[in-house]
């Protein structure tokens, strides 16, 4: 028995499992008395929460006393060890593993210096020291030029900065086969800054349409100028009257750009509502 491994139960999970991983990974022993695959386990979590030195911590869980936790966790046989991190499960296997294969298992859940880096950037974030989290993120891809999440972490944080050249400078050591789904938006957004590079400036395009209103290729690139912009919603209104009144070209163009802008502003679930249903009224 250590300082870092200890029982909990339902009443306990929230503070001692869920909060507590926010800070550091946390290990959840799902086991039962009368188990002898759980004794067998149990004294190397035990031995490798010692060893560890609150690099992670052990949560035991008798699955017989608190029948709720495995129900809510889907805990279908035991022993099940379940990690979690962020306050939520990252990681979980079933079974007496040998010690290696613990301590395989642990090893790929606690952070690396660069991650730990991370985690303090988005805490920064999160209060708003942008500059302090931009630093510490700079920092973390020093240490860990191939971790991605720091990369499209500083990625972002450049985005909401407008510094949009440096983002793409950032970004551009991502392998195409390597990007996630959040790469593939980010990729889209820097994507269309630089496209809208080649446009007129904003005050330029507006002035056009001032002096004529059903100018739909200028209309269109005024959509593509405020979606390169982060202003979703103008863009989408923009867009709309394109494909309201161009039966053409510039209506396709208009109406997949919308729908990139659906996915960009997938955040505002009102916004894209919206402007899906009045898409599908132009369109239909």
């Amino acid at each position: 028995m250590n300082t870092h491994s200890f029982d909990t139960g339902t009443e306990t999970f929230e503070r001692d499992v869920l909060k507590a991983s926010e800070k550091l990974p946390v290990l959840v022993d799902f086991w039962a008395p009368w188990c002898a695959p759980c004794r067998v386990l149990k004294p190397i979590l035990e031995k490798l929460a010692g060893e560890y030195q609150g690099r992670f911590l052990l949560a035991k869980v008798n699955s017989d006393e608190h029948p709720q936790l495995s129900a809510r966790f889907g805990v279908r046989g035991i022993p099940n060890v379940k990690a979690f991190v962020d306050g939520k499960l990252a990681d979980e296997f079933t079974g007496a593993l040998p010690e290696a294969g613990v301590r395989a298992f642990i090893d790929r859940l606690i952070p690396t210096p660069g991650e730990k880096l991370r985690r303090t950037a988005r805490a920064l974030v999160a209060q708003g020291d942008f500059d302090e989290a931009e630093r510490h993120l700079r920092s973390a891809l020093e240490l860990e030029p191939g971790n991605h999440a720091v990369r499209l972490d500083l990625v972002e944080l450049l985005l909401a900065k407008n510094s949009q050249a440096e983002a793409d400078e950032v970004f551009a050591p991502i392998p195409e086969r390597e990007r996630d789904e959040r790469a593939d938006r980010l990729f889209a957004v820097l994507a269309l800054w630089k496209k809208s590079q080649q446009l007129p400036a904003l005050d330029e395009l507006e002035a056009r349409l001032a002096v004529n209103p059903e100018d739909l290729q200028t209309r269109l690139a005024l959509g593509e100028r405020l979606v390169a912009e982060n202003r979703f919603e103008p863009a989408l209104a923009a867009l709309l009257e394109v494909v309201r009144k161009d039966p053409g070209a510039l209506r396709t163009s208009a109406r997949k750009l919308m729908v990139e802008v659906f996915n960009l502003a997938e955040g505002d679930a009102e916004l894209v509502n919206k402007y899906r249903k009045l898409l599908a009224g132009a369109l239909y």
